[in-house]
């Protein structure tokens, strides 16, 4: 894997973008809810963190009580460690019924010593199929990482660690579909064997079982009115500085692609002989 932009990361992380502010010491039951899998879920640090597990019988998933119309979500994560091949570690927002909305972080395992991939997605009035995927320039189960999604009515951004990787913006005045409804924040832990490692020849070794993944930082900066008020300049991720990338952030993000993305959807050819209109639009 191609560490060299490290250097250029770091640089960034200190002199540009956003600068991260320390989580909240908010328990994870003040805002989320365990949804399934409950004797896979483990309360930690006096419900400061939370662990996931998954064997055979089961993996687990939490979500936020509430549903948001605007947001910068976060969770801090660290992913199962060794041969993980099959695993999925997710952490996204979806809305609920016909047409739906998602925003998705996907993690998907690999057998041990070999590069984790981070997929994303976006799901707009219920058309998805836009899956981008980067190798991480870190080992995500060695320590715990920030990754955040922006949404308001300009942008959705994909953020690790601060930096954007990547952009998905509101192109809805040429005909592109863009998230509407009031989603949940969510994440989850569960057996993708079947597509996740290797288009899914590589199947989960369930005599690693039980994977663990670990998430911290379960304060919310979201907007939980109507979607219209959630448009308000009164919240601070709606206002001008979050219209667009700013240079730094913008050179990072052109980092990140091209030294780390492995597959963006609006270059497979065979899956849209038609190059998707979002794709021919520019991020800024």
């Amino acid at each position: 894997m191609d560490y060299s932009c490290l250097p250029y990361v770091l640089t960034f992380l200190l002199i540009g973008g956003v600068i991260a502010k320390r989580t909240s010491d908010i328990s994870f039951d003040q805002n989320y809810e365990v949804t399934w899998g409950y004797d896979h879920v483990l309360s930690l640090h006096q419900g400061r963190q939370v662990q996931l597990s998954m064997d055979k019988y089961s993996g687990a998933g939490f979500g936020s009580k509430l549903s948001f119309g605007s947001g910068f979500f976060h969770l801090r994560i660290k992913l199962p460690g060794n041969d993980s091949a099959g695993v999925v570690t997710a952490f996204y927002l979806t809305s609920q019924g016909d047409n739906h909305d998602e925003l998705d972080f996907e993690f998907l395992g690999n057998k041990e010593g070999k590069p984790i991939t981070l997929q994303t997605n976006v799901f707009a009035n219920g058309l998805g199929n836009r899956e981008q995927r980067i190798y991480l320039w870190f080992d995500p189960t060695k320590d715990f990482h920030s990754y955040r999604i922006l949404w308001n009515q300009h942008q959705i951004v994909f953020f690790v660690d601060e930096i954007p990787i990547r952009v998905f913006n509101n192109n809805t005045k040429f005909g592109v579909s863009y998230p509407s409804h009031p989603m949940k924040v969510e994440a989850s832990l569960w057996d993708g064997d079947s597509w996740a490692t290797d288009g899914g020849q590589t199947k989960t070794n369930w005599s690693n079982a039980p994977f663990k993944a670990h998430f911290l930082g379960f304060d919310i900066s979201g907007c939980s009115s109507k979607i219209q008020q959630c448009l308000s300049p009164n919240y601070w991720w709606n206002v001008q500085k979050y219209w667009k990338l700013d240079l730094a952030q913008q050179r990072a993000y052109e980092n990140v692609r091209n030294k780390f993305l492995t597959y963006d959807y609006c270059f497979d050819r065979p899956r849209f002989p038609v190059t998707p209109p979002e794709c021919l639009l520019s991020i800024v």
